[in-house]
């Protein structure tokens, strides 16, 4: 499918995703802000974020409730949303799965990128100095046999404070889960 094609089918998705980031981003101000600025809600972070977001098709949840996937490579050569992350471009990912009613969702993520990165840098620095390494977050590359390919990564064997969100309880790895 064409990055046409991809994003207008995944536009459909943005209210929905807009109403579920929106409360992460935004607070109760204090009573001072309040009573003097007028401010009833504030910002959380005081610079731009990005946030990085992918839908999967519908389908796909029941099978891998758990695993999140970066494209990694395209045959035309074009750049991979792994790529950019990789180089620390995008704050957030909202991750879902579509649901089987058109512009709903059945489950969904929303990641911490700086923390992502963070697991993989220490993987490598400790592969680098010899170190026995758990490859416990070891990304799994697939095609998806129309041209593109992707890397799928488990949430559970992340820290707890990779997943700032999700429409489900977030078990650990080997932990049994709905």
């Amino acid at each position: 499918m064409s990055y046409a094609e991809d994003r207008a089918w995944s536009d459909r998705y943005l209210q929905i995703m807009r109403m579920l980031i929106g409360p992460h981003l935004l607070t109760p101000s204090p009573l001072e802000v309040d009573t003097k600025q007028a401010a009833d809600l504030i910002v959380l972070r005081g610079r731009d974020m990005t946030i990085a977001c992918r839908i999967r098709r519908h389908g796909y949840a029941d099978r891998y409730p758990w695993d999140i996937t970066i494209r990694s490579r395209r045959d035309s050569g074009a750049r991979t949303e792994l790529e950019k992350i990789v180089e620390g471009w995008a704050d957030w990912m909202f991750y879902a799965h579509a649901s089987i009613d058109p512009g709903a969702l059945d489950r969904w993520y929303l990641i911490d990128l700086d923390v992502w990165r963070r697991e993989f840098i220490r993987e490598g620095v400790r592969s680098a100095l010899g170190r026995e390494t758990q490859r416990k977050r070891q990304l799994r590359p697939q095609s998806n046999g129309d041209g593109t390919h992707f890397v799928a990564f488990d949430v559970r064997r992340f820290p707890v404070d990779l997943v700032i969100a999700s429409s489900h309880d977030v078990p650990r790895a080997g932990e049994e889960a709905a």
